[in-house]
């Protein structure tokens, strides 16, 4: 499935942009739908594989274009907000998953029956029929993205979704206004500069932010949260202090649970504090989690059993095992409040409209990439080098933590047309983005009536912004 939402990933863009960021959400809703009744009616290797590799297609179009969707959707105030959403909903749906899997195991005689039926597995791959087909539905009665509808040159449907969105359905309203005449000015701008293909990711004003935002989505996978969340139920096991459901299903409950602050407050701390104390927590963890284990683990060798697939445990130190799965959950939670949301809402907003899904896609790659990588490399790494694992996963950490301060500006409170200034002013990432927004500005403005700007009428033709400062009248 990873390979699958790297290609899916890759191709997003395309349909984004031709087709809308809506209309890309819906075709994905039907690709995983035919992927899931592929896993589902599969009768050997051959045919799962495929409707793994389809599923995966619709993972990578999702992942790169939810993000941008809600990104040009969401008011300023609210937006790290509401893209965290797609990372509580993936949480969400981890949880609820591992609990299907987990009944549907005991059908047919449960796990140990030699006999047992197909049921187990392709009951949870139907039921995944269930999300896709609500997603779909529920896109008919969402708005097409009103920054894609300014870039096809649809103004007035554009002004009508923004003042559905954000000014009561007036298209009048100051803050409709404001945030028209700004789309207006930057996409007009962009065009100038022929800033809509591929090749403009590549100058190096845009490079910088591309690179940042796949390094973004590197980091994330290279913090080594798969590695914890899939060691600790060893630990677990080895040091008969829990069995696999209660050691997963805790880790998927924080995972969820602690992602609700980060829905709540990113707006409020910000998204450069949420990487940086994120990177600096994660590393110290995985430092003291392989610290245990190089003092109290000795080497280990089973050829059958769930702890096969380890070569080093920790035995008749239950303090330190604790120790261990204390630390691998504090690490789960500390990820969910930090870098979990924090790594699709900072990609999704730095990036021009004109080639906003472009360089979100290959952000997004960059993500299923890595993905893919450790999915092969970990379990034989954690075999051949053991503890030593958590301390690469540190090391790791410690790059993501000074590569973020010196290269990831604050971008909360700043309009997605804004984010050139916050980028191109020469301020280093590290200096204080100042406070205040160009659109509350401009809505200022209008509602003192020194800019009167005019809603479009075109019928859905070329933009037609009316727009002058009054000056003031002295006696």
């Amino acid at each position: 499935m990873p390979a699958g939402s790297l290609v899916g990933a890759l191709l997003s863009s395309f349909i984004a942009d031709k087709y809308s960021r809506k209309s890309a959400i819906m075709i994905a809703s039907v690709i995983w739908i035919v992927g899931s009744i592929l896993q589902t009616a599969a009768n050997g290797i051959a045919l799962l594989v495929v409707g793994r590799v389809v599923a995966g297609l619709c993972v990578g179009i999702a992942s790169a274009i939810v993000p941008v969707y809600q990104a040009e959707i969401a008011p300023k105030e609210i937006r790290g907000r509401v893209v965290s959403l797609q990372q509580w909903a993936i949480t969400w749906g981890i949880l609820i998953q591992y609990f299907i899997q987990y009944g549907a195991s005991f059908t047919g005689g449960g796990p140990n029956n030699p006999n047992q039926g197909t049921a187990a597995f392709r009951i949870p791959w139907a039921v995944q029929i269930i999300p896709a087909v609500i997603l779909f539905t529920g896109m008919f009665f969402l708005p097409k993205s009103p920054r894609w509808l300014a870039t096809q040159d649809r103004w007035e449907e554009a002004v009508r979704v923004l003042a559905d969105l954000h000014g009561h359905g007036d298209m009048n309203h100051p803050k409709v206004l404001a945030e028209y005449r700004e789309i207006e000015e930057v996409l007009r701008f962009e065009r100038e500069e022929a800033m809509s293909s591929f090749r403009a990711l590549t100058q190096p004003r845009m490079l910088k932010r591309v690179v940042l935002g796949m390094s973004i989505q590197m980091w994330s996978q290279l913090s080594g949260v798969n590695v914890m969340m899939y060691y600790v139920v060893y630990v677990m096991l080895a040091a008969g202090i829990g069995d696999i459901l209660l050691t997963a299903s805790i880790q998927y409950i924080l995972n969820v649970t602690l992602t609700l602050p980060a829905i709540i407050f990113l707006d409020k701390w910000g998204r450069r504090p949420s990487l940086l104390i994120g990177s600096f927590g994660m590393m110290v963890l995985l430092f003291i989690v392989g610290a245990l284990e190089a003092v109290y683990g000795e080497p280990f060798h089973a050829d059958t059993g769930p702890l096969a697939a380890i070569s080093w445990v920790l035995r008749g130190h239950p303090a330190v095992s604790k120790a261990v799965v204390a630390c691998s959950y504090l690490f789960v939670c500390l990820f969910a409040v930090t870098w979990g949301p924090t790594s699709w809402t900072y990609p999704s907003e730095i990036f021009p409209s004109q080639i906003r899904a472009k360089a979100v896609s290959l952000a997004t790659a960059s993500n299923w990439a890595w993905n893919c990588a450790l999915a092969f490399a970990v379990p034989p790494l954690l075999w051949s080098i053991n503890w030593k694992m958590y301390m690469i996963f540190a090391v790791f950490n410690g790059c993501a933590f000074i590569h973020m301060y010196l290269t990831a500006p604050e971008t909360k409170g700043k309009t997605l047309e804004e984010m050139d200034e916050v980028f191109d002013s020469g301020r280093p990432a590290w200096k204080a983005v100042p406070k205040g927004s160009r659109l509350d500005a401009l809505q200022r403005e209008i509602e003192e009536g020194t800019l009167k700007v005019a809603a479009p009428t075109d019928g859905g033709g070329g933009a037609v912004v009316v727009s002058q400062r009054v000056e003031p009248k002295y006696q």
